[in-house]
């Protein structure tokens, strides 16, 4: 049974044509190209087989990453962390260099779903699918991070803010090109990353907010240099808060510029109502859990410094 699993009752009401797993990119490509906009990449299919289900997506042809060796691998280089787009949020959460360089990345990726789900699904995957609260991309945002998009016309490498134009619509055009890397670099000595995910209790519940923070501080370990924070699901897509990053930078830490950080953020957020709560509820809880991440990651990069 191809594709994890599936049945094939399942497999035939999906109503693609043909299945490919190339070893390479450069078929992985050429394979695109040959379905004239009718493709699909398919990694752990954690996202795109529930598309495929309610008629979101059309395709086809899926073309299967996971054999591609080039497409794997977590590693250091030159002062940056790579992700290859065939690493999986549990290949995240438990390597040793993302604990200790982007606590916030590993921590965001052992929430995502369930153990199977972790198990299968990508990083590349979660970022790819745009949507605005996805566990694995709200702390890809406070580090900065680029994909390395490559197509048959070439590579180029896009910051994750411009992956994204709207609730599931992303720049990348899954149909002709592969995202084969993302990249951060490391933060330093002074600096720390943390995550915070509030949910109702249900095992694979979507969260009522997320977010997370990346600072440095000062060598004194009284200011933050650079302040990066990041919430959702409060926009149409993962969402910085520049005016609460800001007022972070403007001055020495104490307990009461982080209660004016959270309140910042919490003004700027702009959630809607849904069934996981109200948008006052959710913009408070906001303020809550944002504050209390920031005592938290303001705490450990004192320690580490």
């Amino acid at each position: 049974m191809p594709l994890g699993g599936e049945s094939s009752d399942v497999l035939k009401a999906m109503d693609w044509k043909a299945y490919e797993k190339p070893n390479d990119l450069r078929e992985a490509l050429r394979l695109l190209e040959q379905a004239c906009g009718m493709g699909r990449v398919i990694a752990g299919g954690t996202d795109l087989m529930p598309q495929v289900r309610r008629g979101e997506c059309h395709a086809d042809l899926l073309v299967d990453i996971t054999g591609i060796a080039a497409l794997k691998g977590i590693k250091e280089e030159d002062g940056w962390i790579f992700i290859g787009a065939g690493v999986t949020h549990a290949e995240v959460a438990g390597h040793p260099v993302l604990q200790r360089e982007a606590k916030a990345l590993a921590e965001g990726c052992r929430k995502v779903g369930s153990p199977q789900i972790r198990n299968m699904g990508t990083l590349v995957g979660n970022v790819v699918t745009a949507q605005p609260a996805a566990d694995g991309a709200i702390p890809l945002m406070v580090l900065e991070a680029g994909l390395q998009v490559t197509s048959n016309q070439g590579e180029r490498w896009v910051p994750l803010e411009d992956a994204y134009e709207g609730i599931g619509f992303s720049s990348i055009d899954a149909t002709r090109e592969i995202v084969t890397r993302v990249r951060f670099q490391k933060l330093g000595e002074r600096a720390e990353t943390g995550f915070f995910r509030m949910a109702r209790r249900k095992a694979l519940a979507l969260p009522v907010v997320n977010g997370a923070v990346s600072i440095t501080l000062s060598p004194s370990g009284k200011r933050v240099e650079k302040a990066r924070i990041a919430l959702g699901p409060v926009a149409e897509k993962p969402f910085r808060s520049r005016e609460a990053e800001a007022r972070l930078e403007s001055g020495d830490l104490s307990h009461e510029i982080l209660l004016a950080v959270s309140r910042i953020a919490s003004e700027e957020a702009n959630p809607r109502t849904s069934d996981r709560g109200g948008s006052a509820y959710r913009k408070e809880m906001v303020r809550v859990q944002l504050f209390r991440l920031l005592e938290k990651v303001v705490k450990e990069a004192r320690e580490k410094g």
